[in-house]
């Protein structure tokens, strides 16, 4: 069964993000954020439909019920004069006709009411479809402009951005699987040269201090 026009729109609006982010982690993000945005257009020009049927038909129902009221009144005038003539039969025919409207009146009443709430809500529905793609559209536009970024960085292909990079992507997809923050702070190029060379300093040590024992032990000073 073809899925309604509300369940698309509440499906819009209040989509987990994160799952779509999780999709295109390993696919084209920016194909797939634009077929996105082109799935909204396309739930917005039925919307629109949608909202200018409303209208047509609350139009229609309002003018529906104009007409009939001005019937009742014409028959009205048309059992008085009937009555006037003494031509009851007349009249009682009028009278029927005017029970007729009169069982049309609340059937209209109905359908305004309903063509109402649906106009309304269809204007609600555009309103927050709109907005939901401006937002959509802008960040879009800053993955584009991030990702031009990156690639136009010299050290965009470098080991310590490789392996900033790969910690980002681990610590964003463990806070959205689990909740939880990532488990490492993010790395800074420089500070991962430090410590770096405070492990080179330390593993240094340790191989005199062996070295230092060995000599202890064999009586063999340098």
């Amino acid at each position: 069964m073809a899925e309604s026009i509300t369940s698309r729109v509440s499906r819009i609006i209040t989509g987990n993000v994160h799952h779509l982010i999780d999709s295109i982690e390993n696919a084209n993000p920016q194909a797939v954020m634009a077929q996105a945005i082109r799935e909204v257009d396309g739930i917005i020009d039925e919307v629109s439909v949608a909202l200018g049927r409303a209208t047509a038909n609350k139009h229609l129902a309002v003018n529906r019920l104009a007409e009939q009221n001005r019937r009742h009144e014409q028959l009205s005038a048309d059992i008085e004069l009937a009555l006037n003539e003494e031509r009851e039969d007349l009249a009682k025919a009028a009278v029927a006709a005017q029970l007729d409207v009169e069982a049309q009146v609340p059937v209209l009443e109905h359908s305004i009411a309903n063509a109402a709430n649906e106009e309304h809500e269809y204007q609600g529905y555009l309103t927050a479809l709109r907005a939901r793609r401006r937002e959509m559209e802008d960040t879009l536009n800053e993955f584009i402009a991030s990702r031009k970024q990156v690639s136009e960085s010299p050290t965009a292909t470098s080991p310590d951005h490789r392996l900033e990079k790969a910690g980002a992507t681990f610590d964003r997809v463990l806070a959205r699987q689990t909740g939880l923050g990532g488990l490492n702070a993010p790395i800074d190029a420089a500070q991962a040269g430090k410590m770096r060379e405070l492990a080179d300093l330390a593993r240094n040590n340790r191989i005199e201090e062996r070295l230092a024992a060995i000599r202890s032990r064999t009586g063999k000073q340098e």
